[in-house]
């Protein structure tokens, strides 16, 4: 395998890597904000905010 060969199998992973954090970051989001849901407040909770 070349040097390039070997950069872009590294890029490859990196991606993967920060897409893997990504996706592991918004199920943590999600599943919090679907306790959060279930869970009875006195106050209504905004669901029209964006996350971004």
């Amino acid at each position: 395998m070349s040097d390039t060969d070997q950069s872009r199998t590294g890029d490859r992973d990196e991606r993967a890597a920060r897409l893997a954090a990504q996706l592991r970051a918004n199920l943590h989001r999600r599943k919090a904000q679907a306790r959060a849901a279930a869970r009875p407040t006195d106050t209504p909770h905004p669901s029209g905010t964006p996350d971004d």
